[in-house]
């Protein structure tokens, strides 16, 4: 007979990922990480090219990012479903897994972001933005990205904080998502689709991708809930932290 223990492990709260935004990694979601990990096992990822994560040789497309989350999410909870949470274009991310693996989600958290893909003017303004990147670096593309991720009132300090994430991340990554981004699938008609639990989060201030925007994606989902962080921006995880986690513990609680 094999010398082993036998175990189960009792646990039933869910396995919420999290998909940061752009041009950042995983240290974005430090106020939740710190904050959620009562009502969830919380796993934050480096998205290909960003942070540790090796950028994907070849080609960038949206489908092979996804791909490979979801080989991840294989690996760190098995068949177990998952709650995916993904803020701007971790929202990207998320939509176009809930559309080619919708068996791993147990509920689905879109967060500052949008269906509808990058129209021939955002197309151009993605390749202009490939270019300064290529020519200046990072930081100059940061310089005027920052202002439009954070409302006026915004702390210097968290402001400060994301400067210094975005300045960290590698030229090739940065342009590679870039390209990924102006590529991506149109989600709008996967949102009638969606079948499991999701709730939309978006800063009452975000510029880019605003209130009205997440209002018509509510609408198109079958078990969607919106709920507005108020004064925030568009990174409103880190702008209004405590307003965002309660939101999304309550969200957590239910599912």
């Amino acid at each position: 007979m094999p010398d082993r223990l036998a175990s189960e492990t009792y646990d039933s709260r869910p396995l919420l990922l999290l998909l940061h935004a752009f041009p950042m990694d995983r240290r974005m979601w430090q106020p939740q990480g710190v904050e959620l990990c009562e009502v969830a096992r919380v796993v934050a990822v480096d998205l290909p090219g960003f942070g540790e994560s090796p950028p994907l040789l070849g080609p960038q497309r949206m489908d092979a990012w996804v791909d490979r989350l979801e080989r991840f999410i294989a690996r760190v909870s098995g068949s177990e479903p998952v709650v995916v949470c993904g803020l701007s274009m971790g929202g990207y991310v998320a939509q176009r897994l809930a559309a080619r693996h919708p068996g791993r989600l147990r509920a689905l958290v879109l967060a500052d972001t949008r269906a509808a893909a990058d129209n021939e003017a955002e197309r151009k303004a993605r390749d202009r933005a490939i270019a300064l990147v290529r020519e200046h670096g990072v930081p100059t593309l940061v310089d005027g990205l920052l202002p439009r991720l954070f409302s006026p009132q915004a702390s210097p300090r968290i402001v400060a904080h994301a400067r210094r994430l975005m300045d960290e991340q590698s030229p090739q990554g940065v342009m590679d998502a870039l390209a990924t981004m102006r590529d991506r699938h149109d989600s709008s008609a996967c949102l009638a689709t969606i079948d499991v639990p999701t709730l939309l989060l978006v800063g009452e201030a975000d510029e880019l991708t605003p209130v009205a925007t997440a209002e018509a994606m509510v609408e198109a989902i079958p078990d969607g809930r919106l709920e507005v962080i108020p004064g925030a921006g568009h990174l409103s995880n880190m702008e209004a932290a405590a307003a965002f986690n309660l939101a999304l513990g309550s969200f957590l609680e239910r599912v």
